[in-house]
């Protein structure tokens, strides 16, 4: 199976986007993309639709549950969120939606900033292997892999998806 083309996913999710706010009556609302994908993502969305508004970013590092497993990653920013939280309308976008602990702790961050009127969550793929109850109101593909299989989204331009075999990686 071959992986989609992340333009074409992100033309279509703008369109699905666009409509999923018109539905809600949400003319104006704020994009938070989590680093490092999620950004990528929000910018080539904000660029689809048009749209030059700011866009915050998230590094939920420090908010992930199994922080004290993993340690700290090496590039770890602070977050940067050029916009109120509180009573806004959110777009959350992230590149690939596998267990749902970073949307969960990008959610737990934000909640620190304020309580927001609304949360759309947009993500490029959802890998259907949620181990929470999470799922993208706006999404550009939904995937089953291997359980051995991981995709990676590299970028920033252009915008490309490449398949991980992590069983082929560890017997190296």
């Amino acid at each position: 199976m071959s992986l989609p083309n992340p333009a074409e996913l992100i033309r279509q999710m703008a369109v699905d986007l666009r409509a999923h706010l018109n539905r809600r009556n949400i003319a104006e609302p704020r994009f938070i993309g989590i680093r490092t994908g999620g950004v990528w993502v929000a910018q080539a969305l904000l660029d689809e639709l048009g749209n030059t508004t700011a866009l915050g970013t998230l590094d939920v590092s420090f908010y992930r549950d199994d922080f004290s497993q993993n340690g700290l990653h090496p590039q770890v920013r602070p977050s940067e969120l050029p916009f109120e939280i509180e009573g806004q309308h959110l777009v959350l976008v992230d590149d690939v939606l596998m267990s749902g602990r970073t949307i969960r702790a990008a959610l737990n961050e934000l909640f620190d900033y304020g309580r927001p009127a609304s949360v759309t969550l947009v993500c490029l793929l959802d890998l259907d292997a949620g181990e929470l109850p999470i799922r993208p109101n706006v999404v550009g593909a939904t995937l089953s892999l291997a359980p051995h299989e991981r995709v990676k989204l590299l970028g920033p331009a252009p915008l490309v998806l490449e398949r991980q075999d992590l069983a082929s990686a560890s017997a190296l």
